[in-house]
């Protein structure tokens, strides 16, 4: 199976919501927090797509590619899961690199917040989304979904109502 970006993410965040995404349940196209995500990604940058690429390679698909400096800028709505954003834009970086491209680099933004931070790919990083690939294909490799999080965790995920159809009311009762 080809990783993804999103995959990358989401074995950040949540191995059983790494889980149902890679067995084919997508619900991103119900939460409202994702549509307002991709509003801010098509409308704060909207002159990147002039000066820069998409690029799709290796399972990976990026916006904003700037193949003149061999950076990937990478949007996000807000900084709440900063450090799954990070891997996922080092996984590109990665990903990159093993297609051939020398020495890429990242800016990952946060309009919203009028922040920035420049991200780069170490040795160490190299390993580690190394062995974070081995742990995601175990993860979609398995024949059970994993455990659910702490369900304080989950209220703004798009997985929320599935993971907790007729458990909600339980736990607010407790």
């Amino acid at each position: 199976m080809q990783i993804t970006g999103t995959h990358f993410n989401y074995f950040q965040i949540c191995r059983r919501k790494l889980w149902l995404f890679g067995n084919g349940l997508q619900m991103e196209h119900t939460s409202e927090l994702v549509y307002e995500g991709k509003m801010i990604h098509e409308n704060s940058y909207s002159f990147r797509s002039d000066r820069f690429k998409e690029v799709e390679t290796g399972g990976i698909k990026i916006d904003f590619y700037d193949p003149k400096n061999h950076v990937v800028h990478e949007i996000k709505k807000s900084d709440k899961r900063e450090e799954a954003h990070l891997w996922q834009l080092k996984y590109y970086l990665f990903t990159l690199e093993n297609c051939g491209v020398e020495g890429p680099s990242g800016i990952l933004e946060y309009p919203a917040l009028r922040k920035r931070e420049e991200v780069f790919l170490s040795e160490i990083d190299r390993i580690t989304i190394a062995e974070m690939l081995t742990e995601i294909e175990k993860v979609l490799s398995s024949e059970v979904a994993p455990e659910k999080l702490l369900v304080s965790r989950c209220r703004n995920c798009s997985y929320y109502d599935f993971c907790w159809s007729g458990e909600i009311q339980e736990i607010e009762d407790a």
